[in-house]
């Protein structure tokens, strides 16, 4: 059994209350708590030595993609960051100043985001070392963005550049908070989904809820420079292109909208962010499954990205 096939198994039996306005499913759950304009956004996220980073990673590196990848989801929501939790979980033989530089890297991107690191638990865990945050943030009540929501003939968009993670940019991605704030506040979005198992795999999360395919155009797809050169470099390794679609780890924002937005949301998006690119990369379609088109025509693509257990 997989990942996904136990989170099938699992999540219609899970308890909620009149309180949890969206629950597993999305990047964060959303609960309403009376506060005024405002939703809360809660997120938990985990790192594990030997499947996340390796042993030799550094320790400042590792916190930061230990925050970091909560503060993905958040930015997936269109939400504002609060404050953290950090459950620590470490082998009885550990160094301190490891501990400590992991702390480091945690603490620096927090400041940047302005983000509170209010405590946590510290436990033993024999094999080898895990941390997992937990996350609160905010959002508008009007203005916010979930999975569900795709409708045929949407623009599918996506930030950056994709594929080669492993390359490095894994432990050092920035979260596009800021983007996802703009996105939700400057458009109608009608899914977003930040890309952290791959391309191949988080857009069947858009497609699915609403029984809809997609097609892309591969000659948009756009394939990170690092992607390229491992492809050149390491014998045996993926093409550029399937690495963009199944690497994982890019944790770029994935989001469609209705087609006459498109060309708007361009404009607008290279005159507030310059320096990061954004590309139409496909649309939404009624027939259901992923497809990729050349000038051959558009043939289904049954790869995907990560999945735990597999």
């Amino acid at each position: 059994m997989n990942e996904l096939e136990l989170l099938r198994r699992l999540i219609p039996t899970l308890p909620s209350n009149d309180r949890v306005v969206a629950g597993a499913g999305d990047d964060c759950a959303v609960l309403d708590l009376g506060l005024p304009e405002r939703l809360l956004l809660f997120k938990t996220d985990a790192v594990v030595a030997g499947v996340h980073f390796e042993a030799d990673a550094p320790a400042v590196k590792v916190g930061h993609k230990a925050l970091a990848r909560a503060l993905s989801d958040i930015a997936a929501m269109g939400g504002t960051p609060v404050s953290a939790l950090v459950t620590l979980a470490l082998p009885r033989e550990f160094a301190a100043d490891y501990v400590a530089e992991i702390y480091e890297g945690m603490t620096a991107l927090a400041q940047r985001h302005k983000v509170a690191i209010s405590g946590g638990e510290t436990t033993t865990n024999p094999e080898r070392l895990l941390i997992s945050i937990a996350l609160l943030g905010t959002v508008s009540r009007t203005r916010w963005a979930r999975r569900t929501g795709a409708q045929v003939g949407d623009a599918i968009f996506v930030t950056g550049q994709l594929g080669g993670s492993r390359g490095g940019r894994h432990l050092d991605f920035e979260p596009r908070l800021a983007e996802g704030q703009w996105l939700v506040e400057s458009f109608e979005l009608h899914s977003m989904i930040d890309l952290s198992d791959g391309l191949a795999s988080d857009l069947r999360h858009l497609m699915e809820p609403g029984g809809l395919g997609a097609e892309l155009n591969k000659a948009s797809i756009p394939v990170s420079r690092a992607a390229r050169l491992q492809a050149k470099q390491l014998a045996g390794a993926k093409s550029p292109l399937l690495a963009a679609l199944t690497d994982g780890e890019d944790f770029e924002l994935l989001f469609t909208v209705a087609s006459r937005d498109a060309v708007a949301l361009l404009d607008a998006w290279k005159a507030r962010f310059p320096l990061l690119p954004l590309t139409c990369i496909g649309r939404m379609t009624r027939e259901p499954g992923l497809r990729l088109r050349d000038a051959h025509g558009a043939q289904l693509f049954t790869g995907h990205g990560y999945v735990h257990f597999a």
